[in-house]
């Protein structure tokens, strides 16, 4: 490994996780922590200027649909090796992570030991995935490619990019307030966004919608793995 410290910048919208993430990394001696922040636009400016060899992010970037910040952040800096952390052993996740050029992809229940080797495994050059979904990555470039799978959330359930960004953090347990907070947007918008997804969907409430998009994802993905 490189005798030379990796300039490692964390993404995280949890102020509380990622100060904690910071001062566990900052205890290894061959790892230097060069800034933290939240996943928003405004962080582009102070990358720009440390240049980081590494990125850690939560989801954030990959869940929000419609967040500019990732391939924004990918044309600022080309060369930047990202790994995902906090992440859900979710193959439809894994991969479009894969797609979108992240290098490494750590699960939620990694201790600091394991994100500490990922972070000096990456610095080597080589990739980190957890194994379970190894086959998934497998069977994508096996395949031709009409066949990799596409969602059928948009077709079935009429839900935008936005809705399924508010699915996907309802189903975390988030309530509207702490959605709106994540997203910067007014409560009442957010309340808006799932009255009008209660309509295209035909529930009754908001965790019927997230049953109704498990289900057409588990389903889509079920048939590829499948027609494999």
């Amino acid at each position: 490994m490189s005798e030379v410290k990796p300039q490692v910048y964390v993404l995280a919208e949890n102020r509380l996780f990622r100060e904690a993430l910071t001062r566990i990394l900052s205890k290894k001696a061959d790892i230097r922590v060069a800034g933290a922040a939240a996943p928003k636009l405004e962080v582009l400016q102070q990358l720009s200027e440390i240049k980081p060899e590494i990125l850690l992010s939560d989801p954030t970037i990959l869940v929000a649909a419609e967040n500019p910040l990732f391939p924004a952040l990918r044309t600022l800096l080309p060369e930047v090796r990202v790994i995902m952390i906090g992440m859900d052993p979710d193959p439809e996740l894994f991969l479009l992570a894969v797609r979108q050029g992240v290098i490494g992809y750590v699960l939620k229940d990694a201790s600091a030991v394991e994100l500490a080797s990922a972070v000096r495994a990456v610095v080597d050059h080589e990739a980190v995935c957890p194994a379970a979904l190894l086959s998934s990555l497998f069977k994508v470039v096996a395949s031709p490619p009409n066949e990799v799978p596409t969602s059928s959330v948009k077709r079935e359930l009429g839900l935008s990019r936005r809705e399924q960004q508010l699915t996907q953090m309802i189903s975390e347990g988030l309530t509207n307030k702490e959605i709106a907070s994540r997203l910067n947007l007014a409560e009442q918008t957010v309340k808006n966004h799932v009255h009008r997804m209660l309509k295209k969907v035909g529930a009754s409430d908001r965790l019927v919608i997230v049953e109704r998009w498990r289900e057409v994802r588990r389903r889509d993905y079920n048939g590829f793995s499948q027609s494999l």
